[in-house]
């Protein structure tokens, strides 16, 4: 693949990134409503790219997603979607170059969405220095195990559709 189709192909992956956002903030609240907690189906577009496009992609789609955060909801939601997103990233990075092939998708999206939690609670307990913040720690790990299964499955699903822009 050369330059021009990589970044044309990154730029529709980012852009289902945008999709998936979007689709996500418009579905009903979860039955049990955390503040905060949400499934991330824009990350689905993330792990596609760190799967088959390369480390260098998933952190430029990490980043650009921080910058639409930025421009959607803000400067402390984006800080807090561009620490989660570059620690999760670093962390799947990192599983995929200990492990190899003896791990599989399933367990990368957990470990990338537990990390994303905790970067982005890493974030709010600098932010928010006076508050007592560990009763929720709990909370977004459990959701951060749910949600990297949601997205793990989903992403096997759409993976057809993401096979056929290359």
């Amino acid at each position: 693949m050369n330059k021009t189709q990589n970044m044309v192909l990154s730029a529709l992956i980012f852009a289902t990134a945008i999709v998936l956002a979007i689709v996500e903030n418009m579905l009903p609240p979860l039955p049990i409503t955390v503040p905060g907690v949400k499934f991330g189906l824009s990350n689905i577009a993330v792990m596609y790219a760190l799967f088959f496009l390369g480390k260098k992609q998933a952190y430029t789609i990490g980043i650009l997603k921080s910058g639409f955060v930025f421009i959607t909801r803000g400067a402390i939601a984006s800080l807090l979607s561009l620490f989660g997103g570059i620690l999760a990233i670093t962390v799947m990075i990192l599983l995929m170059a200990v492990f190899r092939k003896k791990i599989t998708y399933l367990v990368i999206s957990i470990f990338g969405a537990v990390f994303h939690n905790i970067g982005q609670f890493i974030i709010i307990s600098l932010i928010y220095t006076g508050m007592n913040l560990w009763a929720y720690f709990p909370v977004l790990l459990i959701s951060g195990l749910a949600a990297g299964i949601v997205t793990a499955t989903l992403l096997k699903f759409i993976m057809p559709a993401f096979n056929r822009l290359v």
